[in-house]
């Protein structure tokens, strides 16, 4: 792979990660049958939904990310203190949306200083999973660095073994993408994943997309194989409703690592929130740079 090549792809995951968020907060918490009633088929970022969000506006999916990239490269190396302060800093910023497990592993580290809360069985939310892109782009060819540093962030808020296995799987499996593998390799991490913990299995496909790390990432696989473009992948999979920013937020990371920036529909990157495009495609840069001087 060139790095032109690298760069495309993960730009693509990293602004469809970002457009999927976008797109599936319009139709958050609602069933396929709410979402055909109202919007037929929900294909434009339009804003509204639960959260009342401004057309091309993200959630804590998109800036949970950005607060993990930015103290990978403000320290220019992993800081795993440094993690949680930007989030407590985002926590403090009264964003739109945070989940309730997010709140209380970075309340915890807030007031006590502890980075990592014990398992629990509540733990098993997609929080976790869908800030872990920084951690990807910035590790491509350190396997090693990558684990650690995806668990160490995960656990500050999710101490869960299906959590953390949903998150290192996906990770990997946009590694692959964007080093130019092939989809034989993904489904192998997907396979793997299944044959360690075998509720994740996604075929024949549940329809669950809930929070649940196991329904969101049944989801994704589910319409990330089964589809054949970025935008029918990201379209399928918000459709589904339940927590449609995170499944359209992830299924946008992989769609978009798979085929790459240029496939994301014009109409998609021009609606999407101007200042956190520019800062997503200064991390993506920024974090790929980082990773080579690993």
């Amino acid at each position: 792979m060139s790095a032109g090549q690298v760069l495309d792809r993960a730009s693509g995951a990293y602004l469809g990660f970002a457009c999927g968020d976008a797109l599936g907060a319009t139709v958050e918490f609602m069933t396929p049958k709410q979402i055909q009633k109202r919007y037929g088929v929900h294909q434009d970022i339009i804003g509204g939904g639960w959260l009342g969000l401004e057309a091309g506006q993200v959630t804590d999916d998109t800036q949970m990310s950005l607060a993990v990239g930015q103290a990978i490269i403000d320290n220019q190396g992993w800081n795993i203190q440094a993690v949680a302060d930007n989030f407590v800093a985002w926590l403090e910023s009264d964003p739109p949306d945070i989940g309730n497990t997010c709140r209380r592993g970075i309340m915890r580290y807030r007031d006590s200083g502890e980075l990592f809360g014990p398992p629990r069985d509540d733990d098993a939310g997609n929080g976790a999973c869908m800030r872990n892109l920084p951690v990807v782009l910035s590790t491509l060819n350190r396997p090693d660095c990558f684990s650690v540093w995806s668990l160490q962030q995960s656990r500050i808020t999710h101490n869960h073994p299906l959590s953390n296995a949903a998150t290192l799987t996906l990770g990997r499996i946009v590694n692959h993408l964007i080093n130019g593998q092939d989809m034989d390799a993904c489904q192998q991490e997907a396979e793997r994943l299944i044959g360690q913990y075998g509720e994740f299995a996604y075929r024949p496909y549940s329809g669950k997309a809930s929070g649940y790390i196991v329904d969101t990432v049944q989801t994704v696989l589910h319409y990330f194989f089964s589809t054949d473009s970025f935008e029918s992948c990201l379209v399928a999979t918000v459709n589904q409703g339940g927590d449609a920013d995170t499944t359209g937020a992830l299924a946008g990371m992989l769609a978009g690592a798979k085929y790459g920036v240029q496939q994301i529909p014009e109409r998609w990157l021009r609606q999407l929130d101007q200042q956190i495009a520019v800062q997503i495609r200064q991390q993506t840069a920024e974090l790929i740079r980082f990773g080579e001087s690993l």
